[in-house]
């Protein structure tokens, strides 16, 4: 397996990495540089390169003071997915969102990625709710993990 350099978002060099892989794996909902730029003042947003390649991305929303479900969504490029990548990308976010507060993760996968419908399914996740937003036509699928 491949290491992996995981890099939190502390430039627009890595914000727009994030927002690259971001708008790639979530094409119904893309993102512009100053939403990007906003979600990183309130979410942990990390980079993840192998070697000098980006490879995907992380978002850690860390838990609330009245409450305490922190999110973890891991990203991986299509074209580097199987690598071992996605697990690493997660560990680091779980391990962020606890570090955070977080008691309870949930993590959020769209409908047209089975990839990573499968990915958390494997590591323990369970299906809370679909849901589409206003104006789209893909389900989001939210889950817990057991």
């Amino acid at each position: 397996m491949t290491d992996l350099r995981i890099e939190q978002v502390d430039s627009d060099a890595s914000l727009l990495d994030w927002q690259f892989v971001h708008n790639a794996i979530i094409p119904t909902a893309p993102l512009s540089f100053a939403e990007v730029t906003e979600r990183a003042g309130r979410n942990r947003l990390c980079v993840a390169y192998a070697g000098n390649v980006l490879v995907g991305c992380s978002t850690v929303r860390p838990p609330g003071a009245d409450n305490p479900v922190g999110t973890v969504i891991a990203r991986v490029l299509p074209e580097h997915r199987g690598r071992g990548f996605g697990g690493q990308l997660y560990a680091h976010g779980l391990e962020l969102a606890r570090g955070l507060g977080a008691e309870v993760i949930e993590t959020c996968v769209l409908e047209s990625n089975p990839e990573g419908l499968r990915f958390a399914l494997r590591n323990g996740f369970v299906e809370t709710e679909r849901y589409v937003l206003p104006g789209d036509t893909v389900p989001f699928i939210d889950l817990r993990l057991a």
